[in-house]
């Protein structure tokens, strides 16, 4: 081998390496995981309970073995610690209780979030996912908000769950919780009922991972798309798109102001925030 071909691969090389370092940034750039800016809130007494998947693996309806899966760490992370920071106590939940699975690709250097790497360095929050509440254990009713995390794991559990569907009933007609969603725990809310049997979200403007997403991404494989189930349950779907959807977001709060979607991994911190929006408004409406 020649000098020169020495020379053109070892500048392919560093290339290559400059390119793997910044990788993250790129992405960011393209709208992955955007930096929050808008306006931060203090809630000080207030409750959030942050619900996740139980679910672990990604596979096949009828299989038990696939690649693990669980929920996207920053669709949990993000409004967990959203929350914590404007004061509020914030707990975790799950459709099973107990570990809750964390997607260990969403972990990657690649993708993962500074609140991730925050969650990874917080003996508190590690103890709470690790012993997760039981969702049947939980009186939903005494929180102020209710965010149902996403990740390909939700996709097997939250749409299934009759308990959760209950549960999301009867937080809307306590009139307290601002129940929120993002990506796949959009899943979480289509077979909630009204108190006359019909579908709490029908006619309401909602968002999820959109089907082009799914697509775009592969993974067709799961039992349910938010997309499709959601319009299913006749919730008015509405999302933005993007040349990749993995780069775009959209957030949506219904014309009630009770419930407030998030499309994608992308949205989690601006969906916990308008979550937190409301919240301070009606505390602010008792005091004047």
């Amino acid at each position: 081998m020649n000098t020169t071909v020495v020379k053109i691969a070892g500048c392919a090389i560093a290339l290559l390496l400059v390119f793997a370092l910044a990788l993250p940034s790129i992405l960011k750039g393209f709208g992955l995981h955007p930096t929050y800016e808008g306006e931060t809130y203090q809630l000080p007494g207030k409750r959030a309970l942050v619900i996740t998947t139980s679910h672990s693996v990604l596979n096949a309806v009828g299989e038990t073995e696939g690649k693990p899966t669980g929920v996207m760490a920053s669709e949990m992370t993000h409004p967990y610690y959203g929350f914590l920071d404007a004061g509020m106590q914030v707990d975790i939940a799950s459709i099973k209780g107990g570990q809750i699975p964390v997607d260990p690709q969403t972990l990657g250097r690649v993708i993962k979030t500074p609140e991730d790497d925050r969650y990874l360095n917080d003996p508190m929050m590690q103890a709470k996912v690790t012993n997760s509440l039981l969702i049947d254990d939980v009186d939903f009713t005494q929180y102020d908000a209710i965010f149902l995390s996403g990740g390909w794991g939700a996709a097997y559990d939250m749409g299934f769950s009759e308990v959760l569907a209950e549960k999301i009933s009867s937080a809307y007609y306590a009139n307290t919780p601002i129940i929120g969603s993002v990506c796949h725990g959009a899943l979480g809310l289509i077979n909630a009922l009204d108190k006359e049997g019909n579908k709490l979200i029908a006619g309401r403007r909602m968002t999820g991972v959109t089907d082009k997403q799914i697509k775009e991404l592969g993974i067709e494989v799961t039992p349910q798309h938010p997309e499709a189930e959601l319009r299913k349950a006749g919730a008015l779907f509405e999302s933005r798109s993007a040349l990749v959807d993995f780069f775009a977001t959209h957030v949506v709060v219904d014309d009630e102001r009770r419930f407030v979607t998030g499309q994608n991994q992308n949205s989690g911190h601006e969906t916990a925030h308008q979550m937190m929006a409301i919240i301070a408004e009606r505390a602010n409406a008792v005091t004047e």
